[in-house]
C-alpha cells in the first residue's frame, strides 16, 4: 500500500523493499506438494515466511521462505517475525504469464485494508505483513519461475507501542493503544521490527503500519514518532545502535472508505517488472535430482489418467530376477521405469560377444577377458543408470532336475549352499521372475516360491511366440489351501465349456508346470546348437519382458493381489477389475500374427511343482 507523505518542506519518506529469499528446500517441498497433493489444483494455498532485523550491513531486507512454509503451524525461528502469504502455483507457463497480477494485488490489499478498518490488525499485526507468491515450477526442481509481491505491511513482535521518559521505557502491543496512551495528547511513538540495514530508510513492513496509524489515530495526532528497531550481533555482543528514529506526519484518512492504491510486485534481476527464473539444478544433489525426475512420469499418471494408482505398492516391491539374459535385462529396465528400487539378479553365466546387442545392460568391454559375470555386471549397470536403485547380483547356479550333480563332497556341498541361498533370496523378496533359458531351471524356484507363497511371474520365449504368466498363489493351510484343484466335473463337454474357466480365483490357478505330462528333465541333451540356444525374433524379449512387468504391476494394484480372479480373453469388453485394466493369468503372444490371447488354466493336483504333495515334501525338506 502507498505510504504517507509529509507537507512541503519535509523529506519524503521512502522504504526499502523486501528481497525474496526462497530456499532450495522451499522449491523441493513445492515440487513434492505439486506432484503428490496439488496435482492440477490451482487454488490458492496459504504459506508463511519470516524476516529478521539482525542481518549484517550490506545485506538487503529479506523475506525468507523455507521448506516449512507450507506448514502454517510450524514455529517461526527465534528473533524473527512471521509473514503470512498466498501461493498461486499455475499448471502452465502460459497461465503464469496470463495471470492478472494487478487484480491479485488489489484483492490482497483489500484484505489488509479490511483488517485495518475492522481493527483485526490491532489484535493480530501479522495481517499487515501479507505477501503473494505466483509460481510455475517445471522439470522437477530444475527450473522455476516466481513473482513475489509484498502487499503489506511469536518469537518477535512485528509492531509495538512505545512510551518512555528519562528513566523508563514501556512497550505494549497495538491492541492496547487506548489504555496505553490514555491521557496523552502530544505525540505517540510506534515501533517496527525493521529488517532493513540502510541508515536513511526504513524497511517495507513500516508502510502498512503507517496506513493503520493514519486511519485509526490521525484524528488525535498529526504525527507519530517511529522507532525502526534493528538488532544485530557484532563479535558476540548484541548491538541496536544502527536502529533509526524519525517523525512522520500522518495524512487525514480517518474516514476514508476506499482502499489506498497498492504497490509491491518485486522487480526481477534486471530491475524490471517481470518474473524471475530460478535454476536449481546446479545446487541440488544430482542423485536426489535424478530420484525426483525418475518418479516424475509416474506421479503425473496419478494427476489425471489413473488417480487411484497406488505407486507405493509398486515402488516398494522387492523383485528377484532369476536370469540376467535377454529377458532379465529388459525386465530390469522396465522395473526401473516403474520406480522399483530393489532389484536382485541371479545368474551363473558370463557375458559373451553375442550378448550386448540383445541384452541392453551390457556393452563390448564387458565381454573382454572371458566376460564379466552377468548378474554382477547387470547390478552394477543399474546403479550407473540410476544411483538410487538397490541392485545386487549373485553369481550362482540353480540345481535342475535332469542335470545330476557330481557326487563329490565339494560339489554336493556347493549344491546345498546354492539351494540355501536361493531359499533365502526368495524369502526376502516379494516378487520372483523366472527368466531362465531352460524349462527345468525354473522348477526348483517355482517349488520354493510356491511353498513361501511368493508372487511368481514367468516369461518364456519361442521363435515367434511367448508366454507370460503368473503362478497361482496358494492359500495358507488354515484357509483351506489343501483344495488346490477345483472339483469341477472332468467331462469333455465341460472342458470345452468357456464357463469352466470363468471367475477362477488366484489360489486355483496353475503354474508353468501344471500342463506337463512328464517331469522336467534335461532339455538340452542330444540337441543341436540352434535347439540348445533360445533362438527368437529380436523384438520378442522386449515385448515379453515389458508384459511380465506390467502383469506384476496389475496384480499388485488389485485389492486381492495374487489371489485376484484371472481375466481371460472373454473379459476384454467387460469392466476391468483394476484402474490399469485386466489381470490375466497368462498372456500368450504370436508375433507372426501380431496377436495375443489370455488363456486361463487350472492348478493340477498332480503338478510336479505346485501340487499339495510336492508342497508337503518341500515343507518337510525331503524334496
Amino acid at each position: 500500500m502507498a505510504a504517507a507523505m509529509g507537507d512541503l518542506g519535509l523529506s519524503r519518506l521512502q522504504f526499502a523493499p523486501f528481497s525474496s529469499a526462497l530456499d532450495v528446500g522451499f522449491w523441493h517441498e513445492l515440487t513434492q506438494k505439486k506432484l503428490n497433493e496439488y496435482r492440477l489444483d490451482e487454488a490458492p494455498k496459504d504459506i508463511k515466511g519470516y524476516y529478521y532485523n539482525g542481518d549484517s550491513v550490506g545485506l538487503p531486507a529479506r523475506l525468507t521462505l523455507e521448506f516449512s512454509a507450507f506448514d502454517m503451524s510450524a514455529p517461526t525461528p527465534a528473533r524473527c517475525c512471521p509473514a503470512v502469504g498466498i501461493l498461486y502455483n499455475t499448471n502452465t507457463l502460459e497461465a503464469f504469464k496470463a495471470a492478472d497480477k494487478k487484480l491479485l494485488l488489489e484483492e490482497a490489499a483489500n484484505e489488509i485494508w479490511e483488517s485495518i478498518k475492522s481493527g483485526a490488525a490491532l489484535d493480530n499485526p501479522v495481517l499487515l505483513n501479507k505477501f503473494l507468491l505466483l509460481t510455475f515450477a517445471i522439470q522437477a526442481l530444475e527450473h522455476a519461475y516466481d513473482a513475489l509481491c509484498q502487499t503489506e505491511g511469536v518469537p518477535a513482535l512485528p509492531y509495538f507501542l512505545i512510551k518512555y521518559d528519562e528513566t523508563t521505557v514501556l512497550v505494549s502491543s497495538l491492541k492496547h493503544y487506548s489504555d496505553f496512551f490514555q491521557g496523552q495528547r502530544t505525540k505517540i511513538t510506534i515501533g517496527v521490527y525493521d529488517p532493513c540495514n540502510l541508515a536513511q530508510y526504513p524497511g517495507w513492513p513500516l508502510r502498512n503500519l503507517l496506513v493503520l496509524a493514519a486511519h485509526r489515530w490521525s484524528g488525535s495526532f498529526q504525527s507519530v514518532e517511529v522507532v525502526c528497531f534493528r538488532d544485530r550481533t557484532l563479535q558476540g555482543v548484541r548491538d541496536v545502535t544502527h536502529s533509526i528514529v524519525f517523525e512522520v506526519k500522518l495524512p487525514e484518512m480517518a474516514f476514508s472508505p476506499d482502499c489506498p492504491k497498492a504497490v509491491g510486485w518485486e522487480k526481477n534481476q534486471k530491475g524490471g517488472m517481470g518474473p524471475r527464473m530460478v535454476n536449481l539444478s546446479e545446487c541440488m544433489d544430482p542423485k536426489r535430482l535424478a530420484e525426483s525426475s525418475v518418479d516424475l512420469n509416474l506421479k503425473l499418471m496419478c494427476w489425471r489418467l489413473v488417480p487411484t494408482l497406488d505407486l507405493d505398492k509398486v515402488v516398494s516391491a522387492k523383485c528377484l530376477l532369476l536370469g540376467a539374459g535377454t529377458l532379465g535385462c529388459n525386465v530390469a529396465r522396465t522395473l526401473m521405469g516403474w520406480g522399483v528400487r530393489h532389484i536382485t539378479f541371479v545368474d551363473n553365466a558370463k557375458i559373451s560377444y553375442s550378448n550386448p546387442v540383445r541384452q541392453p545392460l551390457y556393452e563390448f568391454e564387458d565381454c573382454l577377458a572371458g566376460g564379466k559375470p552377468k548378474a554382477l555386471a547387470a547390478a552394477d549397470r543399474l546403479q550407473k543408470i540410476f544411483p538410487g536403485v538397490n541392485a545386487r547380483g549373485f553369481n550362482m547356479s540353480i540345481p535342475m532336475p535332469g542335470h545330476p550333480v557330481n557326487f563329490s563332497s565339494v560339489t554336493l556341498e556347493q549344491a546345498r549352499r546354492d539351494v540355501e541361498q536361493l531359499e533365502q533370496l526368495i524369502d526376502s523378496h516379494d516378487v520372483v521372475f523366472l527368466l531362465m533359458d531352460t524349462r527345468e531351471s525354473r522348477w526348483l524356484p517355482a517349488v520354493i516360491a510356491a511353498s513361501k507363497r511368493k508372487l511368481v511371474i514367468n516369461a518364456a520365449l519361442g521363435f515367434d511366440t511367448f508366454v507370460v504368466m503368473r503362478h497361482g498363489l496358494k492359500k495358507p493351510r488354515h484357509q483351506g489351501a489343501g483344495d488346490l484343484c477345483p472339483s469341477y466335473p472332468m467331462a469333455s463337454a465341460d472342458l470345452l465349456s468357456s464357463s469352466l474357466f470363468a471367475n477362477i480365483p488366484g489360489y486355483k490357478l496353475g503354474c508353468y508346470f501344471c500342463n506337463d505330462v512328464v517331469a522336467p528333465g534335461d532339455s538340452t541333451r542330444d540337441r543341436t546348437l540352434d535347439q540348445q540356444c533360445t533362438v527368437s525374433r529380436p523384438g520378442l524379449a522386449m515385448i515379453a519382458g515389458a508384459l511380465a512387468v506390467e502383469l506384476m504391476v496389475s496384480v499388485l494394484q488389485h485389492p486381492e493381489g495374487g489371489y485376484a480372479i484371472a481375466s481371460s480373453s472373454d473379459d476384454r469388453m467387460n469392466e476391468p477389475p483394476t484402474s490399469l485394466g485386466l489381470v490375466p493369468h497368462q498372456i500368450r503372444g504370436f508375433l507372426s500374427r501380431f496377436d495375443n490371447v489370455l488363456p486361463v488354466s487350472l492348478a493340477f493336483d498332480k503338478c510336479t511343482a505346485c501340487s499339495s504333495k510336492i508342497w508337503d515334501m518341500s515343507d518337510d525338506e525331503t524334496i
